[in-house]
């Protein structure tokens, strides 16, 4: 952890202090014998355990379950083990801390909470890359409690946290808009295929009722034929020296890459793997419906699980790969699926071949996947640029968090107010 340089050490009341001799951590706090339980989420709003690892998708509340434990408002927030282990946050209002993470509380009265706060959060890069555990990584409690902090007087601590709530505050607000304007292009991206693959790029052509829901209105001059008769399956095994695809809901069917830092599972015998030729379709039949699908760049094998689909020749493979991975094809896979559980559905083959799809001419094909390319690349340029902006926007968050609590910048020693104009609490 940084000591600060020739600015603190001109500050002789600045002391270096190992973290165990400022605060103490905990699992949490059970819910006293007189307090009453939580009996629904709209009661007192919970961290979920997927919320705390960082998973943005997860829902940030859940019903309170017995292996929660609560943690107070502000309470600073240690996640103890996971892929993100040893980072800090503050909790919410009446959150709880679930058991992968740890309450931090202050044991010393030179110390303010919420510039502790800041110089946790300044140390976690250390922390984090002394991550202990070969299969879930979590925190070496011993390097952790060994961790020194440089430690102002209180008044110059509080004013530094309150500098940081605001300055921080300022570059996160900037960050959520560029995040937000991610989201926008991704929803045009999405929109612009869907449009493209589904009712053409000639926005004069006359339309007409495809007479399935999900289709909507086509082209008055395209095909809409079952997959029946668009494709073929393909059953071929044996061919254990044709390397392994994998087929991703993000990434469609991909030459599969084999990580040098960790143990990979792979079967002894690729006899029964199913063998997907260059040009053909393969999907995965429990996440057909989530978009695991898509046509391979080369010979491989896949899962004998997955599906294998030959082309009959009336779809190009690019067009059909950017068709069967919109939105409205996924739902119709869903819709075609089945299974007694949602996240258990599966798409068999007789599902799939009724499903009806759009069939325009192959010159039109080529024009539409052709029109996508351009377009996209745009906004891919627009995306990229975006992303290299959030993490200028973060590194400089992460500058400044260092350069404040190790005295590398002044900040003018005044009474400093909280995230909601609360004094800091000593």
């Amino acid at each position: 952890i940084a000591q600060g340089g020739n600015n603190v050490s001109k500050r002789n009341e600045w002391q270096s202090v190992r973290l165990k001799y400022l605060a103490d951590f905990q699992k949490g706090r059970l819910p006293s014998a007189t307090s009453q339980a939580p009996t629904s989420e709209t009661d007192v709003p919970y961290l979920s355990m997927e919320y705390l690892r960082g998973e943005t998708n997860a829902p940030s509340y859940t019903p309170f379950e017995p292996v929660l434990l609560l943690a107070n408002e502000g309470d600073i927030l240690l996640l103890w083990d996971g892929s993100n282990a040893g980072e800090f946050m503050r909790s919410k209002r009446g959150a709880v801390s679930s058991t992968t993470a740890r309450v931090l509380n202050k044991n010393n009265k030179k110390i303010d909470r919420e510039f502790l706060f800041w110089t946790c959060k300044d140390a976690e890069t250390s922390i984090r890359s002394e991550t202990v555990g070969m299969g879930i990584p979590h925190v070496n409690g011993d390097f952790l409690s060994d961790c020194r902090m440089l430690v102002p007087p209180l008044a110059e601590q509080r004013a530094i946290a309150g500098y940081l709530d605001q300055e921080t505050g300022r570059l996160d607000a900037l960050v959520a808009a560029k995040e937000r304007w991610l989201e926008l292009l991704a929803e045009k991206r999405r929109a612009l295929i869907t449009h493209a693959v589904t009712c053409g790029i000639n926005p004069a052509a006359p339309l007409r009722d495809s007479g399935f829901p999900w289709l909507g209105q086509v082209p008055k001059h395209w095909r809409v034929e079952r997959n029946a008769f668009l494709f073929r399956e393909r059953d071929e095994r044996g061919c254990p020296e044709l390397p392994l695809l994998e087929v991703s809901i993000n990434t469609g069917v991909t030459l599969r890459q084999f990580s040098d830092d960790q143990i990979e599972s792979v079967a002894d015998d690729f006899n029964s793997y199913k063998v997907a030729r260059k040009g053909d379709l393969a999907f995965n039949k429990m996440r057909m419906w989530q978009g695991a699908v898509g046509i391979a760049p080369e010979d491989g094998l896949v899962s004998p699980d997955y599906t294998v689909a030959v082309p009959l020749g009336s779809l190009l493979p690019d067009y059909t790969e950017l068709l069967f991975r919109t939105g409205a094809f996924s739902a119709e896979c869903c819709r075609n699926s089945h299974g007694i559980v949602w996240d258990r559905l599966r798409i068999y083959w007789d599902g799939f071949r009724d499903i009806r799809v759009p069939v325009p001419p192959l010159p039109e094909q080529r024009a539409i996947v052709a029109h996508i390319a351009t377009a996209t690349a745009k906004l891919d340029a627009l995306r990229a640029a975006t992303e290299r902006t959030i993490a200028l926007l973060k590194e400089r968050r992460a500058a400044l968090i260092a350069a404040a609590v190790t005295g590398k910048i002044a900040v003018p020693t005044r009474p400093a107010s909280g995230r909601n104009g609360v004094a800091h609490e000593n």
